[in-house]
Order: structure tokens, then sequence, then C-alpha cells
């Protein structure tokens, strides 16, 4: 996140920016945080999720949206962009320009260096507190290794865990599933990624 101080926005100021905005930005408490751009691996790991849970979504009344439809954490104000969103029955809107979501069940984030901690911590703390939501879904792009936290009846939240190329992890409130084949389809990795892990 940026370390250069910015005068305090409003959410409203913020959305009117963002809309017009040639980059993409998270917003939290007045500030906005430029979000880095994604490599090749996130966007085809992205693409791999959005096709393999839009086909198991199908028939049921659940909308699969890509990394362009903000989502606003309602209880922290957080504003930010999820890379895979999946919400069943209505999906709630923030305003008339349809383009911030208030309720998912299912939040996908694909990792990088820069984001990981940031994804596994801060952005996680957020993301618990959205009632609807059901699974937070992990993916690293530089091996085969996907986490998938699940809300059980009590509240509190369970980790699966799948490394290697036959592992899959349950969306059981959605009835679907993501297997590390579908997600990886085609994905290279480099040496040098796989030498560091």
């Amino acid at each position: 996140m940026s370390t250069v101080p910015q005068p305090y926005i409003t959410p409203e100021e913020y959305l009117h920016r963002e809309r017009k905005a040639e980059f993409r930005s998270e917003y939290f408490r007045g500030e906005t945080f430029a979000m880095a751009g994604a490599s090749a691996n996130h966007n085809l790991i992205v693409g791999n999720c959005i096709q393999t849970l839009g086909q198991q979504l199908k028939k049921k009344p659940c909308r699969v949206y890509p990394s362009d439809l903000k989502l606003r954490v309602e209880a922290t104000g957080l504003y930010t962009y999820p890379d895979v969103s999946i919400v069943c029955g209505d999906p709630q809107l923030e305003s008339d320009a349809g383009d911030v979501l208030l309720n998912p069940v299912v939040l996908v984030e694909v990792l990088s260096d820069s984001t990981e901690a940031y994804d596994r911590g801060k952005r996680f703390e957020h993301y618990r507190t959205i009632p609807s939501l059901m699974h937070y879904v992990l993916i690293a792009q530089d091996r085969h290794s996907i986490d998938c936290f699940t809300r059980s009846p009590e509240g509190d939240w369970r980790l699966t865990s799948c490394q290697g190329l036959d592992g899959k992890v349950e969306l059981a409130s959605i009835e679907s599933q993501l297997t590390a084949t579908e997600v990886y389809d085609k994905v290279i990795f480099t040496e040098q990624a796989t030498d560091e892990k």
C-alpha cells in the first residue's frame, strides 16, 4: 500500500473518481491504494476459475463475476476488487451504477509475492465480516497450491488445503468444487519461481 500522504476523500468521491480512472484502486478510511497489474499466470488462473465455476453453476441461481466488479465490505468500509466473486440469489448492489457488490458467497484471490501477506491477513479480516460469505479461496500462481477457508455453522473458519495437481477444494455452500487440474490448466511455472519455493 502507498506511503505517500493523501487528503481524505469520502466514499462518494472515491467511487466518482474510480469510475473514470484508468487504473484501479482500493479504498479504506479515506485513502486510496493503487492496485498492481497482474501476471499472465494470475490472469490465466482467474480465467480458469471463472470458466470452471461458471460451468458448474450454469443451472443454479448463482453468478460468477470477474475482478472488474468492486466489492464493499459494509462492516469495515473497504472497497476492493476480488479476483473472482460469486453471488447466489439476487446480487445486492450498493448503487444504481451496479458496480459495487455487497453479498458474495465465495471470494477468490490469486496470490502474488506482493499481495500474499495482505490477502491472508488484513484482507481476510475484512472479508470474514461479510455475513453472506461462506468460502474464501486463495490460489498460488507459482506452484500448485489452493487454500479454502470455509465458514462453519458455528461461524468459525476452517481451512482445507490442496497441494499438487491431484487435489481439490469443495465449495459446499454452492455445491461446487475447484480441482487443481482445472485451476492450473495451461499454467506454466518458471524455473525461478519454483526454485525459490
